[in-house]
C-alpha cells in the first residue's frame, strides 16, 4: 500500500479509498471527456477530468468535504476556518453548510467576484486581505487561535490530499472501463494537494501512469523546488490571471510527496493558458477558469510530449470572472 509520511501525519491510497466512499453521493462523479479535435492536435488519445462540472465548479470540494465531514461535534460547533483565493473557499463553504458549520474564510481582496460572492451566498465570513502586502496565513492563524475554529488548509492536511485523490481514482476507473491504460497524468499544481493525492492512489492502481504537473509562468516553484530538492519561494507580488494556483511554495506535507512521484513539469504562459481556455470553449463546450487550464495547454502547447501516449489531463476549475473570460473570447489568437 502506498504511503508517504511526514511529521507522523499520512497519506495513503487506503485513505483515498476512504474518502471515496464519503463522496459518494455529495460530489459529483465527473464525466472523463475525449475529444476528436484534440486527440488529433496530440497526436495520442486525451482524456480530460472535466472538475469544472463538480459541485461549485472545482475538485476543491472532494477533500473539503472529507476533512470537514470528519470534525468532531465540538469543531463543528466552532466553526471553521479556511484561506483561498475562491475554489477551495466554496468547497468549504459548501462542506461546512451540509455538515452544520459556520465557515469563515481568508479570501485576496482580488479574487474573482463570482467566488467571493458564492462563498457569501453558502453563509460563509469573508476577511479580505491584500495577497501582494500581507500574509494570508498569519491572518487565518490569528483568527483561529481567537476563536479556537477548525483550520481546513487548502492543501497541507492528509484528508485534504485524500480527497482531493479521488479524482485519479475515478478517473484510472473510467479508462478501465474504456480498456484504456494511461500512459500519463497531467495535474494543474498550485500548493500539490491535487497531485499529491492523485499521485498516491495512482502509484499502487495505475504504477506504470506517469505523473507530470502543470504550473503558470512565475508561479512555476513545484517543479523547481522536485528539482533542487528543497521547497522554493514563488515572488508573490508577480501578477498572474491563475488566481487558483498561484501558491507561494509547494506545501510541507505535500512536497515530500511531489519529490517522490512526480515525473516531470512543464511551465505554462498565460497566452498559452487563454489558448486552452479558448479551446475548451469552442471544442468542448466548456468554460474553463486559468488555473485549471493549464493541464490542457501543457498538451496543445506541445510542452507535454503526448504522441502516441493515453494521457489523462484535470481541467480543475471552472470559476473565471466574466469580465476576464470575455477578454479571452475577444482576444483569441
Amino acid at each position: 500500500m502506498s504511503s508517504i509520511k511526514s511529521e507522523e501525519i499520512t497519506v495513503s491510497a487506503e485513505g483515498v479509498r476512504a474518502a471515496a466512499i464519503r463522496l459518494k453521493g455529495k460530489a459529483v462523479r465527473t464525466p472523463l471527456i475525449e475529444n476528436e479535435i484534440l486527440n488529433e492536435r496530440a497526436g495520442g488519445r486525451v482524456f480530460l477530468k472535466a472538475e469544472v462540472l463538480q459541485r461549485y465548479g472545482s475538485f476543491k470540494f472532494r477533500g473539503a468535504y472529507n476533512l470537514i465531514s470528519q470534525l468532531t461535534d465540538e469543531q463543528r460547533k466552532n466553526g471553521v476556518l479556511a484561506w483561498s483565493s475562491g475554489n477551495h473557499a466554496q468547497g468549504v463553504a459548501l462542506a461546512s453548510r451540509l455538515v452544520g458549520a459556520k465557515a469563515t474564510i481568508v479570501m485576496p481582496d482580488d479574487a474573482p467576484e463570482i467566488k467571493a460572492r458564492n462563498v457569501r451566498a453558502l453563509g460563509a465570513d469573508i476577511v479580505s486581505y491584500d495577497r501582494y502586502k500581507e500574509d494570508r496565513e498569519a491572518i487565518a492563524m490569528t483568527i483561529v487561535r481567537e476563536r479556537n475554529m477548525a483550520l481546513a488548509p487548502s492543501y497541507d492536511h492528509p484528508h485534504i490530499v485524500e480527497g482531493q485523490g479521488t479524482l485519479a481514482l475515478e478517473t484510472y476507473e473510467d479508462a478501465a472501463e474504456l480498456g484504456v491504460t494511461l500512459d500519463a497524468f497531467i495535474a494543474c499544481c498550485g500548493g500539490g494537494g491535487l497531485t499529491s493525492g492523485c499521485a498516491t492512489i495512482l502509484e499502487e492502481v495505475s504504477p506504470e501512469t506517469a505523473v507530470w504537473i502543470a504550473e503558470p509562468e512565475g508561479y512555476d516553484e513545484a517543479w523547481a523546488s522536485i528539482q533542487a530538492g528543497e521547497r522554493l519561494q514563488a515572488d508573490v507580488t508577480k501578477p498572474t490571471i491563475c488566481d487558483a494556483i498561484a501558491t507561494p511554495s509547494p506545501g510541507w506535507l505535500t512536497f515530500p510527496i511531489l519529490q517522490r512521484l512526480v515525473r516531470g513539469g512543464v511551465t505554462i504562459t498565460e497566452h498559452e493558458v487563454r489558448d486552452a481556455m479558448m479551446f475548451a470553449y469552442e471544442h468542448l463546450k466548456l468554460v474553463v477558469e486559468p488555473g485549471g487550464a493549464v493541464a490542457l495547454a501543457a498538451i496543445l502547447s506541445q510542452k507535454f510530449d503526448s504522441k502516441g501516449k493515453a494521457t489523462a489531463v484535470t481541467l480543475s476549475g471552472g470559476n473565471v470572472d466574466p469580465s476576464l473570460f470575455a477578454s479571452v473570447l475577444r482576444n483569441r489568437a
